[in-house]
This record gives C-alpha cells, structure tokens and sequence, in this order.
C-alpha cells in the first residue's frame, strides 16, 4: 500500500477490501489487533484501522461488590502508568474478590505480575481473589507468575581478606608477568627492524625523525633545565645546611657535582621526558589505533614499527644524552648561585673547586645512561599507544600506564647500573 500510514492512508484500487493486520499477539492466540475497512472510489481510497486494544485499566464494577474490571493492553510497553494505580488501591470490604479479565486485549509476564501483586495486596486483607474471563493462555500466565513468587533472602558474599588480598597480589603478579613477556617480545621487534634499516638505510624516515627530536628533546630544553636548576639550588641549599654542623660547608661543592653529573641530571631529565615525550608518544599512536590509521598502513603493507615507532625512539635515543648534559650545567649552575648567595663561596671559587675535585668519569657514567633510558622510555610509549583498543577512555589509560612504566622501569635501571659501576670500581 502506498503511502499507508499509522491511522489512514491510500490505496490505488477498484474493489472493496476488509482484512486483519497482525501487529500484536491477543489472548485469543490470534495475531490481530483490529480490522481495517477499505472503500474506494475509482481511484484512490481511504483506509481506517481500529484498535482493539487501548491503555490499561483497572476499575471497580459500579453495584458489584469486590467486583473488578480489567480492560486494555496489559502489556510491558504499556502498564507504567496503571502500576501506580494499583499501588494506591485501598484494602477490599469484601473478603470474595473477583478480577474480571474479558476486556484485556493482550497480556504479558509484566502485566501477569501486577495481577498477581493486586491479589497479594487483597490476600492481606484476608480476601480471597478470583480472576474471571479472558483467554486460557492468561491463566497459564498467573498460575506461573505465583508459583515463580518465592522470594527470598540473598546472602551478602563473604570474604576472606587474607584470601582475597593474595588473590589480587596473585593475578597483579601474573599481570606483570604477561607485560613483561609482551614487552620483551616488542623490543626484539624493534632490534629487528632497526637491523633492517642498517641494511637498507634508505628505509629510515629520516624527515619523522627529525621532527620528532624536535619535539622531543629541543622543545623540552626549557623545562628540563629550570626543574634541575632549582633542584641542584635545593640540593645545595640543605647539603650546606648539613655540612656546617661539621666545619665542612667547602664539601658542598663535591656533593652538588657528584650527584648531579653522576645521578640526579640524568634521572631527573629522563622522569620528565616519560611525562613529557613518552606520554605523547602513547597519546598520537593511541590516537592512530582509535581512527584506525594503524590498520591502514599495515593494509597499505607499511609496517607500523618501521613507520612510528623506530623514528620515535632513535629521536629519544640522541637527544636523551643532549638534555642530560644541559641538565648537568643548570643544576650545578643552581647549586653554584646557591653555595654563593649563603655560604660565601664566589662562582670563581666554587668552579676551581669543581675543576680540581671532580673527575670527568662522573660525567660519562650519567650521559651513558641516558640512551638507555631513552629507549626504555620511547619504546614503552609506543608500545602502550599500539595497545589502545578504539576508545578515548583507551587512550588515557595506556598514556597513564605508560607514564607510570617508564618511570618504574627507568628507575629499576638506574639502580642496576648504580651496582654495575660500583661493581667494576668507577
């Protein structure tokens, strides 16, 4: 029928028409709700549908009493509006209640239920319901809906602490396991495809990484520098406030050059690129993974590990060393104004210190580090911007994790060299 709507519509024909439309099942196990009537003219004709069925409701038969009449669509798509009805019924005068059921035109397991729940209501009382008329499938509704009323009391679960801690620490554990496996294996990856670029130079994306040294260590020269200045001067600062207990304010300039060169530059200026750089790195391939560029480039046959992630790291990987060093001069530099401005020590006097007490090895043991750290840093980032599922949520939670990774892992790294070094006496 062309152009039949919900009430009316029109049809090009030339004969009379009557017939049922199967929109709902009724309690007579029919599929038909009502009838339409077509008259047509030469032409065109209009078409009129009558419901059968209507809102649910639910009333007092006038003169019979405790005598009730239920007509309409009890159904679950339809019985919001009646449910509040009966929760404000009062309680029955007569102790023989009967629910009259002729007039409902469709009932489902919702409609069956506040059936039954008025009847409860009724049972307190201590009247007695009977439902009367309807289809026999509505009575098969009832009697399942009252013999499935059993409620009773859940038990709240119990725990045992000691139990359910060693089940977390258990399944943490085997977590960090997996991660580590799954790690190892993309670091191999990476070695691979590095391997190749040996090769075959002209593979490196030479324009990327360059871009990305930019990004990743020219741009955060600023940061890195005025976090270790103010660093080296609070290292200066209490170191000082230590030493003149013992007459040895002049050692100040030991501490502050060993501990910056050897320890705090390198390690600082990497916690700050994993916040930084490594958590950018998660975030843009994240990204990639959401609007599923990723899978284009593998599509395109471009491997995603040559394509993203070896510019990445081997950006990190050179500018790392860079940053390390400018963090080097601006904490000694901080430490220098600090020995200065409270223990009198002249930048001439403190930098002769430095010069006769310091040895250069100092310096080498924290720029050696600083590649490692670098790729521990980028290959995390990437690794957790290539596990993104394809959500924003995703997203945040691998740039978190990723953050927290390379801290932890730059950090466990730094205490195996700190043993490695004293090992072989340097």
């Amino acid at each position: 029928m062309g152009g039949l709507d919900r009430r009316h519509g029109r049809i090009n024909d030339g004969v009379w028409w009557q017939r049922y439309f199967a929109l709902r099942f009724s309690g007579q196990n029919d599929l038909f709700l009502g009838n339409i009537d077509i008259r047509v003219g030469e032409e065109i004709g209009l078409v009129t549908i009558s419901d059968a069925g209507g809102a649910p409701t639910f009333e007092e038969v006038a003169g019979g009493a405790g005598r009730y009449a239920a007509h309409g669509d009890w159904t679950v798509s339809s019985i919001a509006d009646i449910d509040g009805q009966l929760r404000r019924l009062q309680q029955p005068s007569s102790r023989n209640i009967v629910i009259d059921l002729s007039g409902v035109s469709a009932l489902d397991t919702a409609g069956a239920w506040l059936f039954h729940r008025t009847a409860k209501f009724f049972a307190e009382a201590n009247a007695e319901t009977e439902f009367a008329g309807g289809a026999p499938s509505y009575r098969i509704l009832l009697e399942e809906v009252a013999r499935n009323d059993e409620p009773c009391d859940i038990e709240p679960p119990r725990y045992n602490v000691i139990i359910e801690v060693l089940a977390r620490v258990g399944k943490a554990a085997a977590s960090i396991w997996e991660q580590a496996i799954s790690i190892t294996g993309f670091f191999g990856l990476i070695l691979v495809v590095f391997a190749r670029t040996l090769v075959q130079p002209k593979r490196l994306r030479l324009t990327s990484m360059v871009h990305h040294m930019e990004e990743a260590g020219w741009n955060a020269i600023p940061i890195v520098t005025l976090l270790t200045f103010l660093i080296g001067a609070v290292l200066a600062y209490q170191g000082s406030v230590q030493l003149r207990n013992f007459g040895a304010e002049v050692f100040t300039v030991d501490l502050i050059a060993i501990s910056i060169l050897r320890e705090i530059g390198v390690l600082i200026t990497a916690i700050i690129v994993a916040g930084r750089s490594g958590s950018a790195f998660t975030a843009q391939i994240g990204s990639m993974k959401v609007h599923e560029e990723v899978d284009a480039m593998q599509t395109l046959a471009l491997d995603p590990i040559e394509m993203l992630v070896l510019p990445r790291v081997l950006a990190l990987v050179l500018m790392l060393p860079l940053l390390t060093f400018g963090a080097d001069l601006a904490g000694i530099a901080g430490g220098a104004l600090v020995a200065w401005a409270s223990l009198g020590i002249s930048p001439t006097m403190f930098f002769n210190r430095f010069l006769e007490t310091t040895d250069l090895l100092h310096f080498w043991i924290g720029i050696i580090k600083a590649p490692f750290f670098a790729f521990i840093i980028a290959m995390v980032g990437c690794y957790e911007g290539l596990k993104v599922e394809g959500s924003a949520e995703s997203v945040g939670q691998r740039t978190t994790q990723s953050v927290v990774e390379s801290i932890f892992l730059v950090i466990i790294a730094d205490a195996l060299f700190s043993i490695f070094f004293v090992e072989i006496g340097w």
